[in-house]
């Protein structure tokens, strides 16, 4: 039994979660303003139903917009199966992570994600 105090202790899924939550803070920081109008959210794999734009390769994660009328923020949801699938280790997941989450606020702020992170590499 591992304590609750060691990172041993959380599932690969609540550490996933955690990694979002500091990328998510990170681009943030780039920004120098908060993103509280984004709802930020994992799930395991996309929905079988791909978006019209997405052809070939399963998506990494996805931009919502806002629905004001029906009280929706802005939503980015990553899809943490295929986002690991791409990837060695914890590091690579990192990078990876802050790419897809770079791209998905360039997308939701209609910029491009190089004017977001200038260290940005597609």
């Amino acid at each position: 039994m591992i304590p609750p105090a060691l990172p041993g202790w959380r599932t690969r899924s609540q550490r996933f979660d955690e990694a979002v939550v500091l990328a998510a803070e990170g681009i943030e920081q780039l920004l120098d303003r908060p993103l509280e109008e984004v709802e930020f959210a994992v799930e395991p794999v996309p929905p079988s139903d791909p978006a019209p734009w997405e052809t070939g390769a399963v998506p990494l994660a996805r931009y919502f917009p806002a629905d004001p009328a029906a009280g929706l923020a802005h939503r980015i949801v990553v899809y943490r199966h295929p986002l690991q699938a791409r990837v060695a280790d914890r590091a690579e997941e990192a990078l990876l992570l802050r790419e897809v989450l770079v791209e998905q606020v360039a997308h939701m702020l209609g910029r491009s994600p190089e004017d977001i992170d200038p260290g940005y590499t597609a």
